[in-house]
């Protein structure tokens, strides 16, 4: 029997020619990855251990991005020992204040993932990173302290489902869209400890900010990863960003074998919202009522790149926040700051009644930068809306495009762009 991309990558790491689902192996990991909430954690069990040191300090990468710029005394104390720990161990990849950003934006765009890399991260959503068809995945902070000391972790051959994608979405309709649709009809456990597979013709109709907006969310159906093809997209985006870095690129054989398969015909799709309190609480326009709302988030690791600020400002431009209504901006990575500033995205976003933000997790954890009060509802791009994730346990977030925050920001109800004329 033949192996997906995944399981390949998984072989060649852990020195096999051949590996199965189920199957335990030990593998060489090409980046370890922390941040400013779960590196503290690593960092303590680091101490517990008499190896000393990191195995590699070009191949460890800390990005303090969850309550930075600092928002109280415990944030700076996690962010101290974090800058500490990259001082002492001279980590190469340690991101400052005014070089960080969101990590799962800032990784690929500053060349630190590639294809057919084994990335492991003590973040949820560092599956983001098989866009570029690496294998990523999140770990607890224990085995993030041991990947960092031994520079090797223990896995789980997943199995895997592949998801066909045929046909081209309509203008409004981004990668968001696709993978609320994909958890709405699979469920959150809908691909628990397996690897979704992301194929078809029409993956040439999905930009790159597509891509890792659908692998970013694939733990969300409990996916161990998310995984697509490298096409000349990804080849393309890996030259501009990691021109230095050679790569390696993985085909599912003909014969691998899937628990699953999905055809996702793209142009059926239309603006997709997920309900409280479960991205797999899915419901299209036509399947929901008018939702009055108090604060719109556009931001975060999953939608917080150039594109996804290009039609929020799109959508803004010559329009105003509505009465009442708050509406905040997060680009997740300096780089793309700037970028969006350059563009006048800031200005559009200023005049329209929004606040930006410095990149920031912030919001997305109910961290800071919009806590919401009791009772509040908020239409957000990030990728979780559990009970009390943003704030208050009575509060509600909606999961949505930025085209649908935006369109939402304008009318102060959950609305997409068609309801504002476009």
């Amino acid at each position: 029997m033949g192996m997906t991309m995944s399981q390949k990558i998984l072989a060649k790491h852990a020195g096999l020619d051949h590996v199965e689902a189920g199957q335990l192996i030990e593998a060489d990991l090409d980046l370890v990855l922390g941040n400013d909430i779960t590196s503290p954690v690593a960092i303590k069990e680091m101490d517990k251990f008499k190896h000393a040191g990191v195995f590699d300090k070009d191949k460890i990468a800390l990005v303090p991005d969850h309550f930075v710029p600092n928002k109280d005394i415990k944030s700076a104390e996690n962010c101290r020992c974090v800058r500490e720990f990259a001082r002492r161990n001279e980590i190469t990849n340690y991101f400052e204040v005014g070089q960080m950003g969101i990590e799962h934006a800032l990784l690929p765009e500053q060349g630190l993932t590639v294809a057919g890399d084994l990335i492991i991260g003590a973040d949820s959503h560092t599956c983001t990173y098989g866009a570029l068809g690496a294998f990523s995945t999140g770990v607890g902070s224990t085995d993030m302290a041991a990947g960092m000391a031994t520079g090797k972790a223990w896995f789980k051959v997943p199995s895997a489902i592949r998801f066909n994608l045929v046909g081209k979405p309509s203008k409004w309709v981004s990668g968001k869209d696709v993978i609320l649709h994909i958890i709405g009809m699979i469920g959150v456990d809908g691909a628990l400890y397996q690897s979704m597979e992301f194929t078809g013709e029409s993956v040439k109709n999905l930009s790159m900010d597509d891509r890792f907006t659908i692998a970013n969310m694939a733990i969300e159906a409990g996916g161990k990863n998310g995984i697509f093809p490298v096409d000349e997209l990804a080849v393309s985006y890996m030259k501009e960003h990691a021109p230095s870095r050679t790569w390696e690129v993985f085909e599912a054989d003909a014969d691998a074998e899937y628990e699953k398969e999905y055809t996702i015909d793209l142009s059926a799709l239309g603006s997709t919202v997920a309900f409280p309190h479960l991205p797999e609480n899915a419901r299209t326009f036509d399947q929901m009522e008018k939702i009055q709302i108090d604060q719109v988030v556009i931001g975060s690791c999953t939608n917080g790149r150039i594109s996804d600020l290009r039609t929020a400002a799109e959508i803004l431009k010559g329009r105003h926040v509505a009465q009442g209504m708050r509406c905040i901006v997060i680009p997740a990575t300096q780089k793309i700051y700037l970028q969006a500033m350059e563009e006048g995205l800031l200005k559009t976003f200023i005049e329209a009644g929004a606040v930006v933000s410095t990149p920031t997790c912030g919001p997305c954890l109910g961290g800071y930068m919009g806590i919401l009060a009791s009772g509040e509802r908020c239409v957000s791009t990030t990728n979780r809306n559990f009970v009390g994730r943003m704030g208050a346990i009575d509060s509600e977030v909606y999961l949505a495009s930025p085209a649908v925050a935006a369109a939402s920001a304008v009318t102060g109800r959950i609305s997409q762009p068609s309801e504002i004329g476009l």
